[in-house]
């Protein structure tokens, strides 16, 4: 059993897990966004009832707002578009909308902040835009570390993969082809057992 290394602070805690999970999935984040998601996840594990967000309609109200307050809320969009692709996939499930839902959504809310900020800081946001979907693998592979199983069934794997090109979606469906039930399941012919 692996040990936990724990870290002097909840900075260097985050960008620990950041940076295995990084290792692990074989993606380097530039130095702004891996930043960037270590704060987020630090913002996050302090923000309560992000759960219960319609994040469409925090999308459309943001578009009627101007300044300040709609870069924050196209921000908030962002973020927890990103946080629920990466980190909770399943919540795409239950609202019955694919996670490229919220890939898309997500970007969007990146780049029109972008494109409402006059300073060097809206780069940032145009990176988050482009490099939404390793962002979301490197969040995935984090639910992963230290032999925990994908949080993705092969079928939704799959339906990444072909949506977003997300890497760790295709490898979630290529592991689940060398099991035979399961090839047949990311092929349709098979239905998956439903716990009783």
């Amino acid at each position: 059993m692996e040990s936990l290394v724990l870290q002097p602070t909840a900075v260097a805690q985050w960008q620990s897990l950041v940076k295995e999970a990084e290792s692990s999935s074989h993606c380097q984040l530039e130095e702004d966004l891996e930043s960037y998601l270590v704060f987020l996840l630090m913002r996050f594990a302090a923000e309560q009832g992000m759960a219960a967000r319609v994040l469409t309609l925090d999308y459309l109200y943001a578009m009627h707002e101007v300044g300040q307050v709609q870069r924050g809320k196209l921000r908030d969009v962002g973020d927890l578009c990103l946080l629920h692709a990466g980190l909770f996939p399943l919540r795409a499930q239950r609202r019955r909308v694919s996670i490229s839902y919220f890939v898309g959504l997500g970007r969007s809310a990146y780049l029109h902040l972008a494109a409402h900020m006059r300073t060097s800081g809206a780069d940032t946001y145009v990176h988050l835009a482009h490099d939404f979907v390793q962002l979301m693998d490197i969040l995935q592979t984090m639910r992963t570390l230290h032999g925990q199983p994908s949080l993705l069934d092969p079928l939704v794997a799959h339906e990444l993969w072909s949506a977003t090109g997300s890497h760790h979606a295709h490898q979630v469906a290529c592991n689940a082809t060398q099991d035979p039930t399961r090839a047949l399941l990311i092929k349709g012919q098979v239905k998956p057992s439903r716990p009783h």
